[in-house]
């Protein structure tokens, strides 16, 4: 797992590099990634892009400071969490229903406060890191503020290996 205090460091950038590499070398790999959403310069949200093409909004600015009882919110952004859910859950039930007799690698960048707001994903990303026959290769945040109680467990995990990226 990569890890970094900051947004803007190159985990996502890492990441994609990564990715190619091991696509052309035909390693089996799924997954996603989260990328920037800018318009006329400024940051307006962040999209889940799949390994396979898909992508959809994973947060978008919102300009109202009120919250409804079924937003979900980091800062100025609302997460979509359906979006979310409809794109990046398929994709780990079908790896985690695989069978083991193939090594595969699943990207996961990331899993960070937006992401954790769905219990599906929480349940899904540990059935994937139990798995044998899959190696994750993901992207947490530094600890800053309240711990987030999967980052947490995995970074603990003895069977995973944490960069920090600056």
């Amino acid at each position: 797992f990569f890890s970094a205090l900051f947004l803007g460091v190159g985990k996502t950038t890492l990441i994609q590099k990564v990715t190619q590499a091991l696509k052309s070398s035909g390693i089996p790999i799924d997954g996603f990634y989260t990328e920037e959403v800018r318009e006329g310069g400024r940051r307006t949200g962040f999209d889940v892009v799949t390994l396979s093409g898909n992508r959809g909004p994973l947060s978008r600015v919102s300009s109202d400071s009120s919250t409804s009882r079924r937003e979900y919110r980091v800062g100025q952004y609302v997460v979509d969490l359906v979006s979310f859910e409809q794109l990046v859950l398929p994709m780990l039930r079908n790896l985690n229903h695989g069978g083991d007799t193939e090594k595969r690698i699943c990207v996961i960048d990331e899993i960070g406060k937006m992401e954790l707001f769905s219990q599906a994903f929480i349940q899904a990303v540990r059935q994937t890191l139990a798995g044998s026959g899959t190696v994750v290769l993901g992207t947490i945040p530094i600890p800053k503020g309240k711990p987030l109680d999967l980052v947490e467990e995995i970074r603990s995990r003895k069977d995973v290996k944490v960069f920090n990226v600056s």
